[in-house]
């Protein structure tokens, strides 16, 4: 295999098409904040995406060594399961994207406070044990709590307070709809997995509250992710300066982008819902990039 085809191999197994969920949060965050000093949003950002391809490919080897990727699975190929990688090269791989987000994390800290240490430990931590460690907690049915709490309310109040040393209101607000969104995308990827994860024993929360109810659930996290827009709204309204600026709502904006994967995981079974997958990444990039520029315009027109 040449250069080019080693590289193909390693950019499929960082799964590209679903990296917007750890770029969208980071937009939000900086808008968020109100001001962003470039340098540091720039580090935020690659702490995101180097901890997403790092869960990636942590997942990929922990689940090919472990036998969970077996062969009817209907997602990608995996590096591990697939023999395209060796699991030494994937898990040296993941390692090398933990230590490009820790050392841009340190950075950060280092500008800021200590505390963004703990923390980033606590998310590389969250990242790893997902599938790897003793007992996974993917297979306890806790994968969409971390995903929610690291990816959404951490990555878009973190990025607001590294470049504001305070996290806004609007931060908060706007960790909740991300944070919904970003765990819609993986429970897409778990109703796929339901019948591959269940005969090697990942009871992921999918797997345990069935089919039907996480199709359900993942309709219930994209309205969810509008309605927290709208809640916010509301609140500033009531209460200034506590919610998000009536120019948040332009995220609604992304709302037709909703429709053919809201239709479609209903009834798609089986290879079917990779488009799904797909679809609702695509979303969550949309949305965060509309409610990323409802935020500057505010903060431009307040100014």
């Amino acid at each position: 295999m040449g250069a080019a085809g080693r590289l193909a191999v390693w950019w499929h197994g960082a799964r590209p098409r679903t990296l917007g969920a750890s770029v969208a949060p980071v937009l939000v965050g900086i808008a968020a904040a109100g001001r962003a000093v470039a340098w540091r949003s720039a580090a935020a950002l690659v702490v995101g995406v180097a901890l997403q391809v790092g869960a990636n490919f942590a997942n990929d080897y922990h689940d090919g060594v472990r036998g969970v990727d077996v062969e009817g699975r209907l997602g990608p190929p995996r590096l591990v399961a697939s023999g395209m990688a060796s699991p030494r090269a994937v898990l040296a791989a993941a390692l090398a994207c933990i230590g490009v987000a820790g050392l841009a994390g340190l950075a950060l800290a280092l500008a800021t406070t200590p505390w963004l240490v703990p923390i980033g430990a606590a998310a590389m931590g969250a990242l790893w044990l997902y599938s790897g460690g003793p007992r996974p907690y993917a297979g306890l049915g806790l994968g969409e709590l971390a995903v929610f709490v690291f990816f959404g309310l951490m990555a878009t109040a973190g990025t607001a307070y590294v470049n504001a040393e305070t996290v806004p209101a609007a931060a908060w607000w706007a960790s909740v709809p991300m944070g919904l969104l970003i765990v819609a995308i993986l429970e897409a990827n778990n109703v796929r997995d339901i019948p591959t994860d269940a005969a090697t024993g990942k009871r992921t929360l999918a797997v345990r509250i069935g089919s039907r109810a996480a199709r359900r659930l993942y309709r219930g996290l994209v309205v969810g992710a509008y309605a927290a827009v709208v809640a916010g709204v509301l609140v500033e309204i009531a209460q200034p300066g506590r919610g998000l600026p009536m120019w948040a709502l332009l995220a609604l904006a992304s709302w037709p982008l909703a429709i053919r994967p809201m239709e479609a995981v209903g009834r798609a079974e089986g290879r079917e819902l990779v488009p799904v997958l797909v679809a609702t990444s695509a979303l969550t990039l949309a949305f965060g990039c509309l409610l990323a520029l409802g935020l500057w315009v505010a903060g431009a027109t307040a100014a």
